[in-house]
Protein backbone atom coordinates (compact mmCIF):
# COMPACT_ATOMS: atom_id res chain seq x y z
CA UNK A 1 0.00 0.00 0.00
CA UNK A 2 2.84 2.38 0.80
CA UNK A 3 4.32 1.81 -2.65
CA UNK A 4 0.97 2.47 -4.37
CA UNK A 5 0.58 5.72 -2.46
CA UNK A 6 3.92 6.96 -3.70
CA UNK A 7 3.13 6.06 -7.27
CA UNK A 8 -0.23 7.86 -7.19
CA UNK A 9 1.59 10.99 -6.08
CA UNK A 10 3.94 10.46 -9.02
CA UNK A 11 0.95 10.39 -11.33
CA UNK A 12 -0.36 13.62 -9.83
CA UNK A 13 2.98 15.29 -10.47
CA UNK A 14 3.05 13.81 -13.96
CA UNK A 15 -0.28 15.41 -14.80
CA UNK A 16 0.83 18.77 -13.46
CA UNK A 17 4.00 18.58 -15.52
CA UNK A 18 2.04 17.69 -18.64
CA UNK A 19 -0.16 20.70 -18.06
CA UNK A 20 2.77 23.09 -18.05
CA UNK A 21 4.20 21.52 -21.18
CA UNK A 22 1.04 21.36 -23.28
CA UNK A 23 -1.07 24.28 -22.04
CA UNK A 24 -3.76 22.25 -20.36
CA UNK A 25 -7.06 24.02 -19.61
CA UNK A 26 -5.85 26.24 -16.76
CA UNK A 27 -3.66 28.21 -19.18
CA UNK A 28 -5.54 27.80 -22.45
CA UNK A 29 -7.31 30.86 -23.91
CA UNK A 30 -11.08 30.91 -23.84
CA UNK A 31 -13.01 31.33 -27.07
CA UNK A 32 -13.79 34.98 -26.44
CA UNK A 33 -14.61 37.24 -29.35
CA UNK A 34 -15.49 40.89 -29.53
CA UNK A 35 -13.59 44.11 -29.98
CA UNK A 36 -11.15 43.38 -27.14
CA UNK A 37 -10.13 39.88 -28.25
CA UNK A 38 -6.68 41.13 -29.26
CA UNK A 39 -6.21 42.76 -25.85
CA UNK A 40 -7.11 39.47 -24.19
CA UNK A 41 -4.67 37.49 -26.31
CA UNK A 42 -1.90 40.01 -25.62
CA UNK A 43 -2.56 39.80 -21.89
CA UNK A 44 -2.33 36.02 -22.00
CA UNK A 45 0.94 36.16 -23.94
CA UNK A 46 2.35 38.45 -21.27
CA UNK A 47 1.57 35.85 -18.58
CA UNK A 48 4.27 33.63 -20.12
CA UNK A 49 7.03 36.24 -20.06
CA UNK A 50 6.09 38.35 -17.02
CA UNK A 51 3.16 36.99 -15.01
CA UNK A 52 3.24 39.77 -12.40
CA UNK A 53 3.08 42.45 -15.07
CA UNK A 54 0.26 40.53 -16.76
CA UNK A 55 -1.62 40.40 -13.48
CA UNK A 56 -1.37 44.16 -13.05
CA UNK A 57 -2.48 44.70 -16.65
CA UNK A 58 -5.44 42.40 -16.09
CA UNK A 59 -6.43 44.08 -12.82
CA UNK A 60 -6.38 47.50 -14.40
CA UNK A 61 -8.37 46.20 -17.33
CA UNK A 62 -10.93 44.61 -14.99
CA UNK A 63 -11.38 47.96 -13.20
CA UNK A 64 -12.08 49.48 -16.61
CA UNK A 65 -14.82 46.94 -17.31
CA UNK A 66 -12.77 44.17 -18.88
CA UNK A 67 -15.12 41.58 -17.45
CA UNK A 68 -14.55 37.86 -17.84
CA UNK A 69 -11.59 38.21 -20.22
CA UNK A 70 -9.64 40.42 -17.81
CA UNK A 71 -10.41 38.25 -14.80
CA UNK A 72 -9.44 35.11 -16.67
CA UNK A 73 -6.10 36.60 -17.67
CA UNK A 74 -5.46 37.62 -14.05
CA UNK A 75 -6.09 34.06 -12.90
CA UNK A 76 -3.82 32.60 -15.57
CA UNK A 77 -1.10 35.04 -14.49
CA UNK A 78 -1.30 33.73 -10.93
CA UNK A 79 -0.96 30.15 -12.17
CA UNK A 80 2.06 31.12 -14.24
CA UNK A 81 3.50 32.87 -11.19
CA UNK A 82 3.17 29.69 -9.16
CA UNK A 83 0.18 30.67 -7.03
CA UNK A 84 -2.68 28.45 -8.16
CA UNK A 85 -4.21 28.85 -4.69
CA UNK A 86 -4.95 32.47 -5.63
CA UNK A 87 -6.24 31.59 -9.09
CA UNK A 88 -8.46 28.64 -8.22
CA UNK A 89 -11.24 30.50 -6.35
CA UNK A 90 -11.39 33.15 -9.09
CA UNK A 91 -11.63 30.55 -11.85
CA UNK A 92 -14.32 28.69 -9.94
CA UNK A 93 -16.33 31.90 -9.53
CA UNK A 94 -15.96 32.60 -13.26
CA UNK A 95 -17.20 29.09 -14.03
CA UNK A 96 -20.31 29.53 -11.91
CA UNK A 97 -21.02 32.89 -13.57
CA UNK A 98 -20.55 31.37 -17.01
CA UNK A 99 -22.96 28.54 -16.15
CA UNK A 100 -25.63 31.18 -15.63
CA UNK A 101 -24.76 33.59 -18.45
CA UNK A 102 -22.29 32.00 -20.93
CA UNK A 103 -23.12 28.30 -21.07
CA UNK A 104 -20.72 27.82 -23.99
CA UNK A 105 -17.76 28.76 -21.79
CA UNK A 106 -18.82 26.93 -18.63
CA UNK A 107 -17.30 23.47 -19.36
CA UNK A 108 -13.81 24.83 -20.08
CA UNK A 109 -13.94 27.17 -17.09
CA UNK A 110 -14.97 24.36 -14.74
CA UNK A 111 -12.12 22.25 -16.13
CA UNK A 112 -9.67 25.13 -15.71
CA UNK A 113 -10.79 25.75 -12.15
CA UNK A 114 -10.33 22.05 -11.43
CA UNK A 115 -6.79 22.17 -12.80
CA UNK A 116 -5.99 25.14 -10.59
CA UNK A 117 -7.37 23.42 -7.47
CA UNK A 118 -5.37 20.33 -8.37
CA UNK A 119 -2.18 22.39 -8.60
CA UNK A 120 -3.17 23.95 -5.26
CA UNK A 121 -3.28 20.39 -3.85
CA UNK A 122 -7.02 20.18 -3.25
CA UNK A 123 -8.01 17.09 -5.27
CA UNK A 124 -11.46 16.81 -3.70
CA UNK A 125 -12.38 20.29 -4.91
CA UNK A 126 -10.87 19.50 -8.30
CA UNK A 127 -12.96 16.34 -8.56
CA UNK A 128 -16.17 18.24 -7.87
CA UNK A 129 -15.46 20.80 -10.57
CA UNK A 130 -14.34 18.18 -13.10
CA UNK A 131 -17.70 16.53 -12.58
CA UNK A 132 -19.43 19.85 -13.31
CA UNK A 133 -17.45 20.14 -16.54
CA UNK A 134 -18.42 16.61 -17.56
CA UNK A 135 -22.09 17.23 -16.87
CA UNK A 136 -21.91 19.79 -19.64
CA UNK A 137 -19.57 17.89 -21.98
CA UNK A 138 -19.79 14.22 -21.00
CA UNK A 139 -17.65 12.75 -23.79
CA UNK A 140 -14.68 15.10 -23.62
CA UNK A 141 -11.60 12.85 -23.47
CA UNK A 142 -9.43 15.49 -21.79
CA UNK A 143 -11.97 16.03 -19.02
CA UNK A 144 -12.39 12.28 -18.50
CA UNK A 145 -8.64 11.65 -18.31
CA UNK A 146 -8.15 14.54 -15.88
CA UNK A 147 -10.93 13.29 -13.59
CA UNK A 148 -9.57 9.75 -13.71
CA UNK A 149 -6.15 10.99 -12.64
CA UNK A 150 -7.68 12.73 -9.61
CA UNK A 151 -9.70 9.65 -8.77
CA UNK A 152 -6.49 7.64 -8.80
CA UNK A 153 -4.94 10.07 -6.35
CA UNK A 154 -8.02 9.74 -4.13
CA UNK A 155 -7.80 5.92 -4.27
CA UNK A 156 -10.96 5.50 -6.35
CA UNK A 157 -9.58 3.09 -8.98
CA UNK A 158 -12.86 1.58 -10.15
CA UNK A 159 -14.30 5.03 -10.83
CA UNK A 160 -11.08 5.95 -12.62
CA UNK A 161 -11.40 2.87 -14.84
CA UNK A 162 -14.95 3.91 -15.75
CA UNK A 163 -13.74 7.37 -16.84
CA UNK A 164 -10.82 5.94 -18.79
CA UNK A 165 -12.94 3.33 -20.53
CA UNK A 166 -15.11 6.12 -21.90
CA UNK A 167 -12.09 8.29 -22.74
CA UNK A 168 -10.59 5.43 -24.75
CA UNK A 169 -13.91 4.81 -26.47
CA UNK A 170 -13.86 8.45 -27.59
CA UNK A 171 -10.11 8.63 -28.27
CA UNK A 172 -8.62 5.12 -28.55
CA UNK A 173 -5.09 6.32 -29.29
CA UNK A 174 -4.66 8.42 -26.14
CA UNK A 175 -1.69 6.62 -24.64
CA UNK A 176 -1.83 8.53 -21.36
CA UNK A 177 -5.32 7.14 -20.80
CA UNK A 178 -3.86 3.65 -21.12
CA UNK A 179 -1.09 4.50 -18.64
CA UNK A 180 -3.57 5.85 -16.10
CA UNK A 181 -5.86 2.84 -16.57
CA UNK A 182 -2.87 0.57 -15.96
CA UNK A 183 -2.24 2.44 -12.72
CA UNK A 184 -5.88 1.98 -11.76
CA UNK A 185 -5.70 -1.74 -12.47
CA UNK A 186 -2.55 -1.91 -10.36
CA UNK A 187 -4.35 -0.20 -7.47
CA UNK A 188 -7.13 -2.77 -7.83
CA UNK A 189 -4.53 -5.56 -7.93
CA UNK A 190 -5.13 -6.75 -11.51
CA UNK A 191 -1.59 -6.88 -12.83
CA UNK A 192 -2.40 -8.73 -16.05
CA UNK A 193 -4.81 -6.02 -17.24
CA UNK A 194 -2.28 -3.35 -16.25
CA UNK A 195 0.40 -5.08 -18.33
CA UNK A 196 -1.91 -5.17 -21.35
CA UNK A 197 -2.57 -1.44 -21.16
CA UNK A 198 1.10 -0.58 -20.74
CA UNK A 199 1.99 -2.74 -23.74
CA UNK A 200 -0.60 -0.88 -25.83
CA UNK A 201 0.66 2.49 -24.59
CA UNK A 202 4.25 1.63 -25.53
CA UNK A 203 3.10 0.50 -28.97
CA UNK A 204 1.62 3.97 -29.45
CA UNK A 205 4.61 5.80 -27.91
CA UNK A 206 7.73 3.61 -27.74
CA UNK A 207 10.04 4.50 -24.84
CA UNK A 208 7.50 6.93 -23.35
CA UNK A 209 8.84 7.72 -19.85
CA UNK A 210 5.41 7.72 -18.16
CA UNK A 211 4.57 4.29 -19.61
CA UNK A 212 7.97 2.85 -18.70
CA UNK A 213 7.66 4.20 -15.14
CA UNK A 214 4.27 2.56 -14.76
CA UNK A 215 5.51 -0.69 -16.29
CA UNK A 216 8.24 -0.70 -13.68
CA UNK A 217 5.61 -0.31 -10.96
CA UNK A 218 3.63 -3.26 -12.34
CA UNK A 219 6.77 -5.40 -12.49
CA UNK A 220 7.61 -4.48 -8.90
CA UNK A 221 4.08 -5.41 -7.87
CA UNK A 222 4.62 -8.86 -9.42
CA UNK A 223 7.96 -9.30 -7.67
CA UNK A 224 10.12 -8.75 -10.76
CA UNK A 225 12.64 -6.39 -9.17
CA UNK A 226 15.28 -6.71 -11.93
CA UNK A 227 12.65 -5.87 -14.55
CA UNK A 228 11.38 -2.93 -12.53
CA UNK A 229 14.92 -1.70 -12.02
CA UNK A 230 15.62 -1.84 -15.76
CA UNK A 231 12.50 0.15 -16.62
CA UNK A 232 13.12 2.80 -13.98
CA UNK A 233 16.76 3.22 -14.95
CA UNK A 234 15.63 3.63 -18.55
CA UNK A 235 13.24 6.38 -17.43
CA UNK A 236 16.08 8.17 -15.64
CA UNK A 237 18.22 7.93 -18.77
CA UNK A 238 15.44 9.34 -20.95
CA UNK A 239 13.85 11.98 -18.69
CA UNK A 240 15.66 12.38 -15.37
CA UNK A 241 14.08 15.72 -14.48
CA UNK A 242 10.51 14.74 -15.37
CA UNK A 243 7.68 13.60 -13.13
CA UNK A 244 8.19 10.11 -14.56
CA UNK A 245 11.79 10.42 -13.37
CA UNK A 246 10.55 11.29 -9.88
CA UNK A 247 8.30 8.22 -9.97
CA UNK A 248 11.23 6.06 -11.08
CA UNK A 249 13.49 7.36 -8.30
CA UNK A 250 10.78 6.67 -5.72
CA UNK A 251 10.42 3.14 -7.04
CA UNK A 252 14.15 2.51 -6.98
CA UNK A 253 14.30 3.68 -3.38
CA UNK A 254 11.48 1.28 -2.48
CA UNK A 255 13.35 -1.74 -3.81
CA UNK A 256 16.65 -0.64 -2.21
CA UNK A 257 18.48 0.02 -5.45
CA UNK A 258 21.27 2.54 -5.40
CA UNK A 259 20.20 5.59 -7.42
CA UNK A 260 22.38 6.46 -10.42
Amino acid sequence: MHFAAKVSLGLLLLAAGAQAATQKPAQRPLALGGAEAARYENCLRTTASDPLQAHEIARTWAEQGGGLAARHCAAVAMIRYGRPDYAAPDLEALAHEAAARRADLAPDLYAQAAQAWLLARDPNRALSLQTEALKRRPRDADFLIDRAMVRLDLKQPWEAVDDLNLALEVAPRRSEALVFRAAAYRQIGTADLAEEDIARALTLRPDAPDALAERGAVKAMKGDKPGARADWLRVLALAPESAAGDQARAGLEQIDVKKP
